[in-house]
């Protein structure tokens, strides 16, 4: 179990490296082609395919190159099984602040991002 967690902890530090420099490739490299992200806004769920939302990342300005102090954390990692892990992140693009519930499968020996639940606040 310790190889895995170390696995996903590499996963979200690859996750959040590159969410903080926009970095789609990276992005997409810990996703499987079929996931998506699925959120609530305006009392309505919204589900975007995760290519979508990739598109939209390296179309805005990333974080480190708007000068903004990189603010994120991994909250937990729950290893459920030998092919299912839960990982909760607290990242920031100011003045949004994002909880992220990543739901991750082993496939092939690897760990990748099949669902990205998550919500927004700003401050």
């Amino acid at each position: 179990m310790l190889n895995d967690i170390c696995a996903l902890e590499s996963l979200a530090k690859t996750y959040l490296d590159g969410l903080y420099e926009g970095d789609i490739k990276k992005l997409g490299s810990v996703f499987l082609p079929t996931s998506a992200l699925t959120q609530v806004a305006d009392g309505k769920v919204s589900i975007t395919p995760c290519e979508t939302w990739l598109e939209r990342v390296g179309s805005r300005p990333s974080p480190k190159s708007s000068g903004l102090e990189r603010d994120d954390h991994i909250l937990s990692i729950d290893v459920v099984g030998p092919s299912l892990a839960h990982l909760k992140i607290k990242c920031a693009i100011p003045p949004r602040y994002f909880t992220d519930l990543l739901s991750c499968l082993k496939v092939d020996g690897r760990w990748q991002v099949a669902q990205k639940v998550f919500m927004t606040e700003t401050r």
